[in-house]
Order: structure tokens, then sequence, then C-alpha cells
């Protein structure tokens, strides 16, 4: 299936006014992002920290489905931790994972991986990939090991494939060779459909579940025609997909009518961060429009609402449709920001900061920090935000086997944050 179409955006870039003691904000690009280059959290009356953000809300008329849906009580870490850069000659990173060894592997978004040392001194490349569409947010984007690669050395990853009539979403996988310098039988096994001639929301990213089973979220490909895609399922566009390691539909999946088989939750706008929790739940991190960032619970069979629900507004500012954001019959947001903070990359911390453990970390773009939340009984009770002070876009952020928080960001810099 083919849309033809020429490719547009609605791009609006807009100020708001000084704010006393708050400094400027830049409100760009996509998702309607927000910087607060100079936030100070302050205690309230009765003891606790306030939110982080104090920006003027895009849709101050919006209110959320229940308490603590969005800007919670702040949180501020007390154990001293140290943030180094370890490299700052990386391209365009998108993705950072483990690798058996404690090593990182690092896709780079122009069409190759690198290897890198945990002391970021190291850095080989991983050629042999297939070509990919670079243009816009397009490009090299995820990567998973097997849950067998110790033993099979196979590889997956997400590329926006170019071909006749635009590009679209694909997966693919081959088999790192054993001199570790390129990849070896690389095969396509899965194409998100339909292809369109476009450069933004193509999704991508990957996680395997503990069946050794892989999701796969997909954007809606960003414009006004591509997106009452996220709301059909007889295509693949907006969506979280779960697929066997050979492209096909994952056992299990839910078998609703008019639903293609490898669709395992709809009405995805462009979720570029997801992960499993402690307990195995799968979390997805979704740039909104002008506002409406979200974190959501990704059960099988749901239906998150874009585009007909959400806490956002178009980048002219108008109302998206009917201007709702509760329905029947679709998922509420466990947590939401407006404005925007354009998340990316989403992992569990598991590392050496006992107060950071299991809490979620979220790297963010116009944003330009981390974001740390605090989950209990699946609701966000707290939220700081880390590296503020760097003023660069966090691509995508890793709990590192060696009990370190690692994150790449556009500049092409390789952090490291670790306990003190």
């Amino acid at each position: 299936m083919l849309i033809k179409s020429p490719n547009f955006i609605i791009m609006n870039t807009y100020f708001i006014k000084r704010l006393p003691l708050l400094g400027l904000f830049l409100l760009i690009s996509c998702g309607g992002n927000s910087k607060n280059t100079n936030a100070q959290q302050q205690v309230s009356v009765d003891g606790k920290l306030q939110n982080p953000e104090t920006a003027e809300k895009n849709a101050p008329d919006y209110r959320p489905a229940f308490a603590g849906q969005t800007r919670i009580e702040g949180v501020k870490t007390s154990t001293p931790y140290s943030v180094d850069v370890i490299n700052s000659d990386l391209k365009k990173p998108w993705a950072i994972i483990n690798l058996p060894d404690g090593r990182l592997l690092v896709t780079e978004k122009s069409g190759y991986m690198n290897i890198i040392s945990t002391d970021g001194k190291i850095v080989s490349k991983v050629e042999g990939l297939p070509e990919v569409d670079a243009k816009g947010q397009g490009g090299l984007l995820d990567v998973a090991l097997d849950p067998e690669f110790a033993t099979n050395r196979m590889i997956f990853w997400t590329f926006s494939e170019p071909v006749s009539g635009g590009n679209h979403t694909a997966v693919a996988k081959g088999r790192l060779s054993t001199d570790e310098k390129k990849i070896e039988n690389s095969k396509v096994i899965f194409r998100a459909t339909p292809t369109y001639d476009g450069d933004k929301h193509f999704g991508s990213r990957l996680v395997f579940d503990k069946d050794g089973h892989l999701f796969v979220s997909t954007g809606e490909r960003s414009d006004l025609e591509t997106r009452p895609y996220a709301q059909k399922q007889d295509a693949y566009l907006g969506k979280v997909l779960k697929i066997t390691k050979d492209g096909k539909p994952a056992p299990g999946n839910p078998a609703i009518n008019g639903w293609k088989p490898e669709i395992y939750a709809t009405g995805i706008r462009n979720p570029q961060g997801m992960a499993l929790d402690e307990k195995g739940q799968l979390w997805d991190a979704e740039m909104g429009p002008k506002g409406g960032d979200e974190i959501n619970l990704i059960q099988p069979g749901k239906n998150y609402g874009w585009g007909d629900v959400t806490y956002g507004l178009e980048y002219s500012g108008k109302k998206v449709g009917a201007g709702v954001q509760q329905k029947t019959g679709t998922e509420q947001p466990v947590y939401y920001w407006d404005p925007s903070i354009s998340m990316s990359g989403i992992d569990f911390y598991t590392g050496n900061i006992a107060e950071w453990k299991n809490n979620m970390m979220i790297g963010c773009l116009s944003g330009e920090k981390i974001i740390r939340l605090v989950i209990k009984n699946n609701k966000v009770v707290g939220e700081e935000w880390l590296l503020a002070d760097k003023n660069d876009r966090i691509r995508d952020v890793l709990s590192g086997q060696d009990g370190n928080l690692y994150a790449v960001s556009d500049s092409g810099k390789l952090y490291k944050i670790s306990k003190k």
C-alpha cells in the first residue's frame, strides 16, 4: 500500500513572555517542546517539593483525568553523583544498548553502528547495514540484541527504508561478524506500511519480551494526511506491534476483528521510547503535538487515543479535532506534560544509586535534559530534572551493566552518570 503526497508539517516557532526568576523559554520543533533553562524547585508551604516545570501550559483549560497525571510533586536526589562526557566525537547517535561484556553498542543515524568501551576511549565501527533514508528524523534508529546473542550473535535494528514512493519503518536482523567489523546476512523481516513520502515520526523502538518476541513501535508519520492511520487497524502506522524473530505475528497477540495480526496496541503518535519495567510491563514514551507528551502503560488490544484524544494542541494553537481529552474506549496516559518536553529513549534504572532503583529515565530532546520519574503501583509519584545544565538534546538513555547511567545526545556526546 502506498501513500503519494508531498510531505508537509505544520511548524510553529513561538515564544512566551519572560517570567520572574525563570529566564527565557524556547518552544520549538516536533511536540511543541519547551525548555526551562533556569527552573528552580521550591518547597511549598506543606513541605513538599514543587514540580520542576514552571512554564505556562499551552492548554490551561485542559484538566487531567485524575490527580497526579501531570506536574506531580518534585523530588531531588540526595546521593552524590558525577556527570562526565566520556566521548564527544560521535556523529548523530540514536540508540545505545549494552553488549554482554559491558561495552556499549550505539547506532549512528547515517547508517552504521559503533562499539564503545565504557570509558568512551575505544570506538570501533560496524558496517554492512542496508541503505537508510537519513532525511529529517529518519536513518538508522533503534537496535536490540537477540536474547540468544551469546550463541548466535544476531542483532535486530530499525531504520527508515528508502523505496519507490517514499520510505517506511523497517525491522531487520543480521549477524555481528566475529571480528565485529560488519553485519553479515542482513535481512528485512518486517515493514510498517503503508509507505509514505515523509521524513518524520518513524517511532522505531525495539524491546524483546521474556519469551523472545519483539515489540516494535511505529509513528503515524506526522502529517495530517497520515494521522488517521493511527486509528486504522488495517495499517501499521501509529502502533505498538509484536512479532517473532522472523517477523511473523507473535503468539498470543490480540485477536480483534479487523486488526492486522501483528498489532498489539493502537492509537499512538510518535513513540520514541519503549522499555520493560522490573515486573515485565511494557511502557512507552510518546511525543504529543504542542503539549500532551505522554507516558503510557501499554496493554494488549488497547487504544491510546491519537488522533482523537490528546492533552496537546495543533502547532497552530488550535484544538486537535474536537479537543477531546477523555473518550470511552481509549486509555488515559499514566502521565503527561504540557508544555512538551519531547522525550526520546527511556530505560528503567538498575544501577548503583539506590534511590533511583526502578525509576524511569527519559531522554528529552528540545527539553534538553533527563527526566527521572518515580513510579509506584503504576502511578507517577515524583519527577526530577537531571542534566538540565548541559543544554543538550538527550537522544537515548541506558542503565549500564556496570551500574552507571549512560546517555547519548544529538550533539554527539556520550555521558556517564555515576555514583560518587
